[in-house]
């Protein structure tokens, strides 16, 4: 059974930084793209960043560019989202997501197939 499971959310100020986990069981993902989604209340579902399946590409919602890392240990099957310069607007719930196709790489949510269960960020102004 494949599993994501993101951590590290939580409360912090504006400025702050935060920096989110996605580990991945049930099978290896060091040969798939992996990427982050976001949602806010009332909101739709956004695409925030991805990562090839090597590490070498990254491409991020023009929101985040310059603020937010991604980055990924194939090793330890985990991928990663390094929050800076955190907004209030930043505020969602954060979910990593992996497509079932090996090495793809994938900017909407249609493309994913595999879900974690989100892990909450709230930005305090």
């Amino acid at each position: 059974q494949v599993q994501l499971v993101e951590s590290g959310g939580g409360l912090v100020q504006a400025g702050g930084s935060l920096r989110l986990s996605c580990a991945a069981s049930g099978r290896t993902f060091s040969n798939h793209a992996m990427g982050w989604f976001r949602q806010a209340p009332g909101k739709e579902r956004e695409f925030v960043a991805a990562i090839s399946w090597s590490g070498d590409s990254t491409y991020y919602a023009d929101s985040v560019k310059g603020r937010f890392t991604i980055s990924r240990d194939n090793a330890k099957n985990t991928v990663y989202l390094q929050m800076n310069s955190l907004k209030p607007e930043d505020t969602a719930e954060y979910y990593c997501a992996a497509p079932s196709a090996a090495q793809v790489m994938a900017f909407t949510g249609y493309e994913y197939d595999y879900w974690g269960q989100g892990t909450q960020v709230t930005v305090s102004s």
